[in-house]
């Protein structure tokens, strides 16, 4: 089996061709930084309009590097959901068109799922079962993998992910969009232990998360010490505080469920301070943390391709005339999936 993956949740446009004996052959990426960036953040109808600028010459660009015919394609994966409705529906729509006129599959494919399984894609991969955290722009949560569509979620952000957090915080400092490496970047230079933020929800039993709270402490903490001086102190306090947020709820999820093993995912996965703080566990509770490749903790065509085709292994009786109906889901709660 070889499908092709469509990624256009947000405003990354990511294909990707994976093969069943082959592996990953072939990914490209586009980013749209550079169009949303003079507004400070995503303009859904801008990212709409670039999907459907780039994505067929990327699938065909990526085409013609691998020599690969279209034909040779035995399905397609599109992510369905969660994300900006009209970027969901571009991709939605290539794919069911293309799977049309070629007479193969599509299967829609939830967006975080992808992130899930997308450190499968390396070398050695983590075998079921395993905890993941889930840490992006849109979403912070730890979930227990059994399988492939067997996902227990044990705890969410009540309010803004790590990575929005991140964003907004970053907004905050002046350094523009994206914010969150630009944040972490300034971190480096910062001073410990001159500011102190909070640890949301930690001083509880639980497993969920709440990050607005940090973005509130940064402002006030920004408004009585201005200076420019004091951004990277401010930066690094705020970054320690998310990163120890996220490694004592991982901790305890690590203890209640008594996993051996952390998959780390998302954009926020690809955090330097987070991954040194993270190794701490594999000593404390001897585990092993496995991530993504750097570049697939963010958005891409290959965990689609990838979770598509596990999806579409577990279906063989899916045919091409199922529904020609296209429907992507902006919200998609996780625990809605089914094996």
């Amino acid at each position: 089996m070889r499908v092709l993956g469509i990624e256009t949740s947000c405003d990354d446009t990511g294909v990707a061709i994976f093969d069943e004996k082959l592996g990953l052959i072939a990914h490209e990426l586009y980013s749209q930084t550079s169009t949303h960036a003079p507004f400070g953040g995503i303009v859904p109808e801008l990212a709409s309009r670039d999907h459907i600028n780039k994505l067929l010459p990327l699938i065909k660009q990526m085409l013609a590097k691998t020599k690969i015919e279209l034909g040779s394609i035995d399905g397609i994966a599109y992510t369905a959901g969660p994300g900006l409705v009209g970027a969901l529906l571009v991709g939605a729509s290539l794919a069911k068109g293309l799977g049309y006129a070629l007479g193969i599959p599509t299967i829609g494919v939830h967006h975080m799922e992808g992130h899930l399984l997308a450190a499968l894609l390396e070398d050695p991969p983590p075998p079921f079962p395993f905890l993941s955290l889930l840490v992006s722009g849109g979403h912070t949560l730890l979930v227990e993998v059994l399988g492939i569509g067997q996902y227990t979620i044990l705890g969410e952000s009540l309010d803004d992910a790590a990575g929005e957090a991140f964003d907004k915080t970053a907004k905050l400092l002046g350094l523009g969009y994206p914010g969150g490496a630009a944040l972490a970047k300034l971190a480096e230079n910062g001073q410990p232990h001159r500011f102190h933020f909070p640890r949301p929800l930690t001083d509880r039993p639980g497993l969920d998360f709440s990050f607005s709270g940090l973005k509130t402490f940064a402002m006030n903490t920004l408004a009585n010490h201005p200076l420019p001086e004091d951004h990277a102190d401010i930066a690094y306090a705020f970054e320690e505080a998310v990163v120890e947020t996220l490694f004592i709820k991982c901790k305890r999820a690590l203890k209640q469920t008594q996993q051996q093993r952390l998959v780390v995912a998302g954009g926020v996965g690809a955090n330097k301070r987070l991954r040194a703080r993270l190794k701490h566990l594999e000593k404390d509770l001897d585990c092993q943390v496995y991530y993504p490749r750097l570049e697939f903790c963010t958005d891409n065509g290959a965990m689609i391709a990838f979770a598509g085709y596990q999806r579409l292994k577990k279906r063989p009786h899916i045919r091409t005339s199922e529904s020609m109906s296209i429907l992507v889901r902006p919200r998609w709660p996780m625990d809605t999936l089914s094996n």
